[in-house]
């Protein structure tokens, strides 16, 4: 199973820039999706369907606002619409698909760039998200969780970790979540394979930023134990422009 994680800041933005077309070239099994900005009812999602894709989208209430969506070509036997706390679904921010034993959890973690109270929500949303995974794995131990995490784990995940030590997305309680979130079991899928440095999966639309690769690495696709044995491949998609965010890939084996 080929899968790619992608935040297109505004799906219908996206698709003005060459998604679609992008997608026709065969790109991955299943796609999902972060901020799409949108309803289902406002995207011309046939364009998908002629591709081979289905689609399931949990957009926010807020219009124009947060929400996910997942295309795939292999069809899940299970989908969660949320994770069932009030104010993360009122988001979008999470979709869970299961294809036979593996379950895919596709989520939009909250930033804390507007300030403390969405600092200390997202916080909040960290615990809660820990705990289902937690709960989860009793029952469903092959994860795949995908998604933009707004958070790089360690210093060669940044372009400059000092002068963002104090930055919402690196700060220590937030990399300390990451670190907890790994030691429970699950595996960086894109450290596993390539240990490189200047490897970023979101630059600033400020200064230049992704022309001088001044970026983060913020999106992953990270698997449970079980998984690890499995994992054939797993790369960032750097030259993949339709958002300020670019893809990340990753192949499971058979």
């Amino acid at each position: 199973m080929r899968i790619i994680s992608y935040n297109v800041n505004g799906l219908r933005s996206a698709m003005t820039k060459g998604f679609t077309e992008w997608l026709q070239s065969d790109p991955a099994d299943v796609i999902c999706l972060q901020e799409i900005k949108a309803h289902q009812e406002n995207v011309d999602f046939q364009q998908f369907e002629k591709l081979g894709y289905e689609h399931y989208w949990y957009p926010a209430q807020k219009k124009g606002y947060s929400g996910v969506a997942v295309l795939t070509r292999v069809k899940p036997d299970f989908v969660q619409y949320g994770s069932g706390h009030e104010q993360s679904d009122t988001e979008g921010r999470f979709i869970r698909l299961d294809f036979g034993d593996i379950t895919l959890i596709n989520t939009y973690f909250p930033s804390g760039t507007s300030g403390d109270i969405r600092q200390t929500y997202k916080y909040q949303w960290l615990e809660e998200f820990f705990m289902y995974l937690a709960e989860l794995r009793k029952t469903r131990p092959k994860l795949v969780v995908c998604g933009d995490y707004n958070i790089c784990h360690k210093a060669i995940d940044i372009h400059d970790p000092v002068s963002n030590k104090n930055s919402t997305g690196f700060l220590p309680e937030e990399r300390a979540w990451m670190d907890r979130f790994f030691e429970s079991g699950f595996v960086d899928s894109f450290r596993h394979f390539n240990t490189d440095p200047h490897q970023y999966s979101w630059w600033s639309f400020r200064a230049n930023a992704r022309n001088n690769n001044k970026g983060w690495r913020i999106d992953y696709i990270n698997v449970t134990e079980p998984l690890k044995a499995r994992l054939k491949h797993a790369t960032i998609y750097q030259q993949v422009k339709h958002s300020d965010h670019c893809p990340v890939f990753v192949e499971l084996a058979e």
